[in-house]
This record gives structure tokens, C-alpha cells and sequence, in this order.
């Protein structure tokens, strides 16, 4: 079967007159689109319960099934698949019935050619805008977090000169730093600066994702696929097609996953869970990671042919601690984007509290810092900040914090107390996440290391706590 081009549909055709198959079969793909054939509605809906579909279109009178009647189903187990009805007749009573039940539209037979091609472009045009609509969204969530090039030192001028040098290829690129140092900003401008900018943004943390969704999640998976698939569902790969798909904590794919996306680096395809046959999307992928893949391709945790595929250019983000020049200028542009945010009229910072700030070793990053500065921003009023709206005791670099903000005690390990009353096991074991983290200032690899479990555990624990 002959694969869509860049922009073509996936279309299922329906109809128990065998010329009118075979004539789609064969112009269809010459206008670049994918087509399947089925003499009947039974057969389509079987067709379309193993794969997705951006179109079907549907004879209304077919043995077995109406195609009103596969219409009604379409809707129910897959909502993103377009119906265009053709019917032999030209009823109004029918094509009104079809539009109420959610029908894209209705062809009258014999329909002529280019009345399809204008529907199929509709429907083209309908899939490119809710594209761009997604695309939109990420960029004005994307408008809320610090710019990525705020910062003059050698290290962010050398970051900077990479960035204009590979966003305007599709080469995939290994983003590479400590949590909180902002490896999402430098992939969110490797696709502003993109020919892909119109397009989706997808950013996706790997560890955080359900070990047993994984697969589905990132390549989607048909109805019936696994327990709880009542519905066809697209991956995140097919809702960034045009677009850029930011793989974060990469390290964090088991095997099987690691395996389907090397595959997809090779051939530009993909199988959803639960589909046989692979179709093609145009992604840009983008990934980073806190963790040594080097390390773990040593430790055959990571597949070295993935790891190569992944890393053809690397971008370093410096931790804070070495980038400190930097810290007036990120402190004074996060200060001027929550005064703006709350109505607020300070606009600067004393430089006895910018001294305060470049004497902080910064184990979280700049994550840190904008957590810091939008607290003293509240602290400080209408006022400029001073070092009393500070943290009034910041660890030294290297050091813990202070039993009393949850660092360690005298064997060096969290500050920890028993709850109160009668806790349950649970609930130690809670209090005591709950405490290692806080002793990181909220670094999730760094305390998942201290607790001796994987990152991904971590997130599922806190998943949990949020949730009760």
C-alpha cells in the first residue's frame, strides 16, 4: 500500500460496487493520500477498530450495515475520523439526518472527482488548523516561562551560537544538564527558530508517564488494544505531526520503547498498540536528560544504536552555580514578569540582595531562582527586594540545609520525624518522600537517588499523594 505523502489523508472507502474500489484504490494515492477499501459496513468498521483514519467515506446503501448506521459507530469509537456519506440519491431528508449525526458532509452519486478532491481538502485543511491550534497553545504556555537566551557569559553565548546553527535543520539534538537548568526553554527555541514554529510543540516528561501507558501514550493504540481502550486514540507522535516532539528524562524508556523509537528515527514510522500495519508522521524529535546515557549504554540500560541516532548534536545547559554572572540579569527580567503579572509597581532588586543571591550555590537551578524571586516579589509589596525577603538561611554549595528546612541531621542523612498519632506505613513512607525532597529543594532525580528508587517510582508515588 503506497504510503501518504507530507499532508495526505488516511482514508477508508466503503462501497459493495466493486469498480468504484478499485477506482479509488487507484487515484487516490496519486493525490497523495492512503486508501483502504471494504465492500460493506460490517468490513469498514472491523477496518477501522484496527487502525485511525482522518476520512471515511461511506456509501449509505451497502449490504449489512447502512452507512448511516457505521456513521453512528464512527462517531462513538473514533471521534477524530471525518465521515463524507455518498449516496445514490439526492435526498435532503438523508444528507440532513447524516450532518445531525456528525457527518463532515455528503457527496451525491455519481459524484464528480473534483467535488471530492475540494471535501478531502476541507478536511486536509480542518486537521492542519487544529495542528496549528495545538502548535499556538504551547507557544503561549511556552510565552510564561523565562526566555532562554537571557544571559551573556561565554557558556550561553557558545549555547547560543548552536541553537542558530541547528534549529533551522531537522536534526535530532541531545539536550543535555542538571534539573531546572531549563532544558525545555533551549528545545522550545530550537523550534521557535524551526521551520516548523507554526507547528506543534509537544513536550512530553518521560519519567512521568504510567510504565504501563508508556507505549500507548507516545504512539497511540487502537480500541480494544488493552484493558481500558474503549476508543481508537491517537499518540503524542501523530498530535505533533508537522511539529517537534520533546522527549524529556529520554533515559527513563524501558526497552520496548527505546526499540519503536529507533525504528521511528530510521523509517519516519510508526504502529500504534494494537495495529499491524506502521504509517508515516513528520516529526522533529528533540530529547533531554539529567542522567550519563553513556553510562547507562555501558550498563545495556540504554541501546547504543538509539543513544547515537538521539545525540547527532548535543547542547550542554550549565548548572547556575557556573553561569553566576548571569544571575542579576535572569533575577531582574523574573522580577519584572511577576510584577507585571500581578499589577505590582517595584521594578528592581538592591544589590545587597543581589549579592545574597550570587553567594547561593543553587542546587535547584533556575528552577530555584524563579520560585525564589516570585517569593520575595510577594514579600516585597510595592517595594524593591531586599535580602530579608530572601530565604533567611540558603545552604552552601555542597552543604545540606538546616534540620529545621529539612536538611540533614547528625548522620548526615534528611531530617525526618514520625507523624503524629497512628500513621500508617503509607504514611511514613510519605512523610518521609515528602522530606527528601524538600531536603532537595524539589530535585526529583536527585532525591530518587537518595531513596534508592527509579525516578519513574518517584513520580508514581507522588502521583499517588496528590490523589488522596
Amino acid at each position: 500500500m503506497e504510503k501518504p505523502r507530507q499532508g495526505g489523508l488516511r482514508i477508508l472507502f466503503a462501497d459493495d460496487e466493486a469498480h468504484l474500489r478499485d477506482l479509488m484504490q487507484m487515484e487516490l494515492p496519486r493525490l497523495g493520500h492512503e486508501v483502504t477499501v471494504c465492500p460493506d459496513g460490517i468490513t469498514a468498521l472491523r477496518t477501522l477498530e484496527r487502525g485511525l483514519y482522518d476520512v471515511a467515506l461511506l456509501d449509505i446503501r451497502m449490504p449489512g450495515m447502512t452507512g448511516i448506521e457505521v456513521l453512528e459507530q464512527v462517531r462513538q469509537a473514533s471521534p477524530d475520523t471525518q465521515v463524507i456519506l455518498l449516496t445514490g440519491q439526492a435526498s435532503v431528508d438523508t444528507a440532513v439526518q447524516a450532518l445531525r449525526l456528525g457527518a463532515f458532509d455528503y457527496l451525491t452519486k455519481p459524484c464528480k472527482w473534483t467535488e471530492l478532491e475540494v471535501l478531502l481538502g476541507r478536511v486536509a485543511e480542518r486537521r492542519d488548523m487544529a495542528n496549528k491550534t495545538a502548535a499556538l497553545e504551547s507557544r503561549l504556555k511556552a510565552a510564561e516561562g523565562t526566555p532562554l537566551l537571557i544571559g551573556e557569559t561565554p557558556v550561553m553565548q557558545q549555547v547560543r551560537r548552536l541553537i542558530e546553527t541547528i534549529a533551522p535543520t531537522d536534526a535530532t539534538v541531545m539536550i543535555l544538564g542538571e534539573t531546572g537548568t531549563g532544558k525545555e526553554l533551549i528545545a522550545r527555541n530550537l523550534h521557535d527558530k524551526s521551520r516548523r514554529s507554526d507547528r506543534a510543540f509537544i513536550p512530553v516528561n518521560c519519567g512521568a508517564l504510567p510504565e504501563n501507558l508508556v507505549e500507548s501514550e507516545l504512539f497511540g493504540h487502537r480500541k480494544g488494544a488493552f484493558t481500558g481502550a474503549d476508543s481508537n486514540r491517537k499518540g503524542l507522535f501523530e498530535v505533533a505531526n508537522g511539529g517537534t516532539l520533546f522527549l524529556d528524562e529520554v533515559g527513563e524508556l524501558d526497552k520496548s520503547v527505546q526499540v519503536k523509537l529507533l525504528r521511528f528515527l530510521e523509517s519516519g514510522e510508526i504502529r500504534r498498540v494494537g495495529e499491524n500495519e506502521p504509517f508515516r508522521v513528520d516529526v522533529r524529535v528533540l530529547c533531554a536528560t539529567n542522567r550519563d546515557l553513556r553510562d547507562m549504554v555501558a550498563q545495556e540500560l540504554f541501546r547504543e544504536d538509539l543513544f547515537f541516532r538521539l545525540n547527532t548534536f548535543e547542547i550542554y545547559l550549565p548548572p547556575l552555580r557556573d553561569r553566576k554572572a548571569d544571575i542579576p540579569a535572569l533575577a531582574r527580567h523574573m522580577l519584572a514578569r511577576y510584577v507585571s503579572r500581578r499589577g505590582l509597581t517595584q521594578s528592581n532588586i538592591s544589590p545587597e540582595a543581589l549579592e545574597v543571591l550570587q553567594n547561593h550555590a543553587w542546587p535547584g537551578n533556575i528552577r530555584e531562582l524563579a520560585n525564589m524571586i516570585e517569593r520575595a516579589t510577594i514579600l516585597a509589596g510595592d517595594g524593591p527586594i531586599l535580602p530579608e525577603h530572601l530565604p533567611t538561611q540558603l545552604p552552601a554549595r555542597g552543604k545540606s540545609q538546616p534540620a529545621a528546612a529539612g536538611g540533614s541531621g547528625s548522620n548526615g542523612g534528611p531530617h525526618f520525624q514520625i507523624p503524629e498519632g497512628n500513621p500508617t506505613l503509607r504514611d511514613v513512607e510519605m512523610k518521609y518522600i515528602l522530606t527528601v525532597l524538600e531536603k532537595h529543594t524539589g530535585n526529583k532525580p536527585a532525591a530518587a537517588r537518595e531513596l534508592g528508587i527509579s525516578l519513574k517510582t518517584l513520580y508514581n508515588k507522588i502521583n499517588q499523594l496528590q490523589h488522596t
